[in-house]
């Protein structure tokens, strides 16, 4: 009869723990996201910049 191999087990265990951590974390930055764009829709998708365009000079 063939031994069980505990060290890989474990190994595969505390992968699999790993994997849910990063899915939940994922989960609860996504809905934080949500959540910030919700509270403030204007910012969503728009980047804050000091320049503003400025009509070319038709003399250049």
């Amino acid at each position: 009869m063939a031994k069980p191999n505990y060290s890989f087990a474990k190994r595969q265990r505390d992968l699999a723990k790993e994997q849910k951590k990063e899915e939940k974390l994922q989960r609860k930055k996504a809905a934080a996201d949500e959540e910030a764009g919700a509270l403030n829709p204007d910012a969503e998708g728009e980047v804050a910049t000091d320049e503003t365009e400025t009509p070319k000079d038709p003399a250049e």
